[in-house]
């Protein structure tokens, strides 16, 4: 795939907040949250009776510094504003919400955690293109009570550009744990470079979901049911105050950074141009009313003023299938239009230059099914449960392979590859438009079928596939992948 080369400049902002969390800094910044007094705004629309939440804060973030940024973690359990309560959560530096990781293409990130619960954890950077050997992105890793494990991350200098996250995927525990607040966004610099120069300076809101469930005075983590109710909320706020001037273009990183539930966004009176999916710009630009949002994906769009008002950020109702859940509808944000108009910008259509693998030479072809018993107790990938320590895939570097996801459930997966994106080719025989194509979590569709065609570039090592409905991974439906040097053993199964 073609990637950024470019670095966009970041405004840095340095704060003490993140000290008092025990956030290290090395040679990253420290950049606050808008508002951190988190004060209530005043709704201007008369007869709403719906009160408003407090204004939105986008996450601290530690930034990157002359090429490296250098951060700790500690993983701990603590009791922390989540939404409008106070409970008991699995915390980074406790913190619900923690920093935004923000980098640029060939940074190195040096990233120390250390693991305060009483049971083994470790970190994933979610859609980042490194290696997935040790030191670098190897799930594998157990991390011990007592215990720290230094990862060194370095990123190609042809990184795509867009928004990624980090979370546990700690070996048939990554459900209780990122349901527990185990999970952040990262973002990789560049994506408004592609932008025309009118826009290049807009404002940007991370607009991070998560969701809990509440025992007691704890967030619920362990016998986790996917469609119990629960309470979703933006950057760990319920119902917050997005602002925006009638007219006005923001930049908003859309991230399912929760482990189970779906998110089917919706934004009355205005549309999302969608510029990046999964971290991966794309060749055009694309309008959508609504945006299906699984576990694990994220979109960059941009979104416009309208007149002066308020509307709702809004998740509509959204059924997996009939061994899935259904998910209602719920508001999510309430977005304020007000303040001094500005013109109202052409919004770009051709965004980035990006491989198209439809005329690529094929190495391998796969077909991959996807099954669960009927109690919903144990999920499979061609049959078999989750074993660490077998390989159930081995590829070859520097080639492409097609896989033909099946679906012989009835309810849709999540499905994600670790350490490459992929190209989806059709869903159910119908072609994917390429200029959009690139993903590292797509749906596979209720006793439906996707095909994808995935270039192994850069980097060898043992990973993993999966479905990223975290319960149904921790339940069996996780498969390694060893990517290989060329001419080690023949690809195949």
């Amino acid at each position: 795939m073609t990637r950024s080369r470019t670095r966009s400049a970041h405004a840095l902002r340095v704060a003490g907040l993140l000290l008092a969390t025990g956030w290290l800094a090395g040679c990253g910044n420290l950049t606050p949250a808008a508002d951190p007094s988190g004060s209530r705004q005043p709704v201007p629309r008369a007869g709403d009776s719906t009160p408003a939440g407090p204004r939105l804060q986008d996450p601290p973030e530690l930034v990157s510094r002359n090429g490296l940024l250098k951060a700790a973690i500690v993983v701990e359990r603590r009791k922390v504003q989540v939404g409008d309560r106070r409970l008991y959560a699995t915390t980074y530096n406790g913190a619900y919400m923690p920093p935004t990781l923000r980098v640029r293409p060939g940074d190195r990130i040096d990233l120390t955690m250390t693991n305060r619960i009483d049971a083994d954890t470790n970190l994933h950077t979610h859609g980042l293109h490194v290696s997935p050997r040790s030191p670098s992105d190897d799930i594998f890793v157990a991390i011990k009570y007592n215990h720290a494990y230094h990862y060194r991350y370095q990123l190609p200098f042809n990184h795509p550009t867009g928004t990624f996250w980090y979370h546990s995927h700690a070996d048939m525990t990554s459900a209780p744990q990122v349901a527990g607040g185990e999970s952040g966004v990262i973002v990789v610099e560049g994506l408004q470079q592609y932008l025309p120069p009118s826009l290049r300076r807009i404002t940007e809101h991370t607009i991070a979901f998560k969701d809990f469930q509440v025992e007691g005075d704890s967030i619920k983590t362990h016998d986790l049911e996917i469609g119990a109710p629960t309470n979703r909320t933006v950057n760990g706020q319920q119902n917050p105050v997005i602002r925006i001037r009638p007219g006005e273009t923001q930049l908003w990183r859309l991230a399912n950074i929760g482990a189970n539930i779906y998110y089917k966004l919706h934004l009355q009176g205005s549309r999302f141009r969608v510029i990046a999916q999964d971290g991966i710009p794309v060749r055009k630009a694309y309008d959508q009313d609504t945006i299906v949002i699984p576990a694990g994906a994220r979109f960059d769009v941009l979104v416009q003023g309208g007149p002066p008002g308020v509307t709702r950020l809004e998740t509509l109702r959204y059924d997996t299938g009939p061994a899935g859940n259904k998910f209602p509808r719920a508001d999510l944000a309430t977005v304020v239009t007000g303040g001094t108009p500005v013109h109202r910008a052409t919004l770009p259509t051709g965004i980035a230059p990006h491989e198209d693998l439809s005329n690529a030479k094929i190495a391998v072809r796969r077909t991959v099914v996807l099954t669960e018993n009927k109690a919903g107790t144990k999920y499979y990938i061609d049959g078999r449960l989750y074993d660490p320590h077998r390989t159930d895939f081995t590829g070859t570097l520097d080639t492409v392979e097609e896989w033909t996801v099946r679906n012989d459930s009835d309810e849709t997966h999540s499905f994600h590859i670790h350490t490459n994106d992929f190209q989806l080719m059709s869903i159910n025989g119908k072609a994917h438009d390429p200029s959009h194509g690139w993903y590292d979590t797509i749906d596979v569709p209720v006793r439906g079928k996707a095909v994808l065609r995935i270039h192994y570039t850069d980097f060898i090592g043992r990973t993993v596939v999966h479905c990223h409905i975290l319960n149904h991974e921790d339940k069996g439906m996780m498969a390694v992948l060893d990517i290989v040097a060329p001419h080690a053993d023949s690809p195949g199964k």
